[in-house]
């Protein structure tokens, strides 16, 4: 097969992380948008984004782009795509997407526009008039913003920051490719130590662990595109070969977690065993308060309760005042703390060294940096 146009929706500011992580992976013409990154790249690319990736949030094909200010615009662009290229005269193809700031913003007609067009198209190119999507399946989705149309078949299947370790999280976890994205910024990978003192269910921990190890977080797991033609099977075993020849396995590095919730320690040993890093990660009980560093040094990695409710926000701005006690400036330390209060530096008792805007959902946060 050809190039592929593809994209990477990302959650908002790691868009320039996930960029520089394509052109790592080769991919070609690596553009990044709000929310989003496109790339170019052949089937090789595709699954190699799919198994490698730590920051996408799924991997998807880009069929085409275009202004639609009608029904009737958006029906003749999308029927004019080449959908016979992936979906077959047997195979599954729904349709969901999201519509905003554009003329075309009921997403249910969106929905059934477009799949009446991708079946008239499909019917010309197969004689048929009938499709019983019973086969493979090849899930389209469209975004429309402004009026610009994007219309993709997703690769993924479930989003790939479901690693497969985390059935069962914590209260208000951290997503595991925002956690990812954290690990790269503190550059934590080439760290010896890496601490986090409110470790929930131990995604910070796993991620440092991952990053450690090369270990690429789909390497285990089936994509919607794993039985697809257009990416033979010759080539995912072609790139899970290639991402398991990656990994390092005698690293000197050591993930600590603490906590003070005895649950949360052991749900984060049990993703450890589950994420197969359980040599490298320990977590105790211990309370916030009870941090102490050493000459040794290391990078502390942590996700306090922000504090959203009005009855947490004090327990909240609390965390906040300990931390910036016992998260003492130099010897080799370096702190990494995502927040969403807009009084952090204040409570916390000094100015971050570096701050980047980060969101945890929909949630705007800042990630600040002390590591000087």
């Amino acid at each position: 097969m050809n190039s592929l146009q593809l994209c990477a929706p990302c959650l908002f500011g790691l868009e320039g992380i996930l960029g520089n992580e394509l052109r790592r992976m080769d991919a070609d013409n690596v553009k990044a948008e709000n929310g989003r990154v496109f790339f170019e790249g052949g089937p090789e690319i595709l699954a190699r984004a799919n198994i490698c990736s730590r920051y996408a949030e799924r991997i998807q094909v880009v069929m085409g782009r275009f202004k639609a200010k009608s029904f009737e615009s958006l029906f003749e662009n999308v029927r004019s795509l080449p959908w016979e290229r992936f979906v077959g005269k047997s195979d599954r193809f729904p349709v969901k997407g999201w519509s905003l700031e554009s003329a075309l913003h009921s997403v249910p007609d969106c929905q059934s526009i477009i799949k009446k067009a991708v079946v008239e198209r499909l019917k010309e190119r197969y004689r048929t008039s009938w499709f019983d999507e019973t086969g493979l399946l090849y899930q389209i989705q469209f975004t429309i913003l402004k009026d610009e149309v994007t219309v993709l078949i997703d690769s993924s299947g479930a989003g790939l920051h479901k690693r497969g370790y985390r059935e069962i999280a914590g209260v208000a976890p951290l997503k595991e490719t925002l956690a990812a994205a954290i690990v790269d910024l503190a550059h934590a990978r080439k760290a010896r130590r890496v601490f986090d003192p409110c470790c929930g269910s131990g995604t910070l921990l796993i991620e440092s662990a991952f990053a450690a190890l090369g270990i690429a977080p789909g390497v285990n797991r089936k994509f919607s595109s794993s039985d697809w033609s257009q990416v033979p099977r010759a080539v995912w075993k072609q790139e899970r070969d290639r991402a398991r020849q990656a990994e390092r396995r005698d690293v000197n590095f050591s993930a600590f977690g603490s906590d003070i919730d005895k649950q949360a320690i052991d749900l984060t040993l049990e993703n450890a065993k589950k994420a197969d890093v359980a040599r490298l990660v320990s977590a105790k009980q211990a309370d916030l308060s009870d941090f102490k560093i050493d000459d040794g040094g290391g990078v502390v990695l942590c996700n306090p309760p922000y504090g959203e409710r009005l009855a947490d926000i004090n327990q909240a701005e609390r965390l906040i005042r300990i931390m910036g006690r016992v998260f003492k400036p130099g010897n080799g330390w370096s702190y990494y703390i995502i927040s969403s209060h807009e009084q952090f530096e204040k409570l916390f008792g000094r100015p971050a060294d570096k701050r980047r805007k980060l969101y945890n959902g929909m949630l705007k946060c800042q990630l600040y940096m002390y590591y000087r």
